[in-house]
């Protein structure tokens, strides 16, 4: 007969505990993300207020300005700075007149305009004129032999002043006959095709003549009297093409002073320039 017993069986639960709160969460990290990203666009914020000047910060409260300004302020607002900066100095704001007393912003920032005023458009359509002219002017050729030949002796440039043509001696082909003001075919081919381009266009017109230096040896040189006598000869060949006298606004001599080579006296300091002025200055 087998022994009995009272022992009851032993039962062990085991529970496995996970951590939610406390600081074995994750709920803290994203707080934290946010005090970061927080703290770095504030400072961003004070670097960009100290980098830009009255006027700058002035333009871009205007830009955020209601249609119907409520006060009559820089930034139309009507909060508890009634729109005024707290980096002015005084209360002009409210005036009008600009943000501070020493760097009040200009009136064209003031109404956050983009500077494309009347003038600005005018110079830029003039602009856009004189690099059409350049590109045809530098685009001419293969029409004809004279024309391939005539682009050789042309250069043109843009400049403060304006469109600059500049004819110059080759050294086998001069414009003019040596060391007098008698054009030759080729200047004649050449103020044929110029005035035929600035007849497109209502721009003034200056004309201005450089000679290369004659050896120092020689005791009366004629440099001042045979560019003018050249510079005149061409406004002389314009005219004559069909551009009108009225458009001539100046004719000059210069002489040898302004060598585009080294060598003063060599035959590409022989040219003609022929100058579309502009008629709205450039700022």
């Amino acid at each position: 007969m087998s022994a009995q017993t009272n022992a009851q069986p032993i039962i062990i639960k085991r529970k496995k505990v996970v951590g939610g709160g406390g600081h074995h969460g994750g709920a803290w990290k994203v707080a934290y993300a946010d005090f970061v990203t927080a703290m770095m666009a504030f400072f961003m914020l004070m670097w960009l207020l100290n980098a830009t000047t009255e006027q700058q910060r002035k333009g871009i409260a205007d830009y955020f300005s209601p249609t119907i300004p409520i006060n009559r302020v820089s930034g139309g607002g009507n909060g508890a700075f009634g729109g005024e900066s707290i980096f002015s100095e005084m209360t002009l704001p409210k005036e009008g007149t600009g943000s501070t007393a020493q760097h009040a912003a200009r009136d064209d920032k003031a109404r956050g305009d983009s500077g494309n005023t009347p003038d600005a458009e005018a110079s830029e359509i003039e602009e856009q004129r004189f690099r059409d002219l350049d590109a045809q002017l530098q685009g001419m050729g293969g029409e004809s032999l004279v024309m391939e030949n005539a682009k050789r002796h042309i250069v043109t440039r843009i400049t403060d002043e304006g469109l600059v043509i500049e004819l110059f001696d080759l050294d086998d082909v001069f414009l003019f006959q040596k060391d007098s003001n008698v054009p030759n075919q080729i200047l004649r081919d050449l103020a044929a095709l110029i005035a035929g381009t600035v007849k497109t266009v209502t721009n003034k017109i200056a004309v201005g003549a450089h000679v290369r230096a004659n050896p120092i040896v020689l005791a009366d040189s004629p440099v001042w009297e045979l560019s003018a006598q050249r510079a005149a000869g061409m406004r002389t060949l314009l005219e004559d093409n069909g551009v009108m006298p009225r458009r001539i606004r100046r004719v000059t001599g210069h002489a040898d002073r302004a060598p585009v080579v080294a060598d003063p006296m060599a035959n590409r300091n022989n040219r003609i320039e022929i100058i579309l002025l502009r008629d709205v200055p450039r700022n």
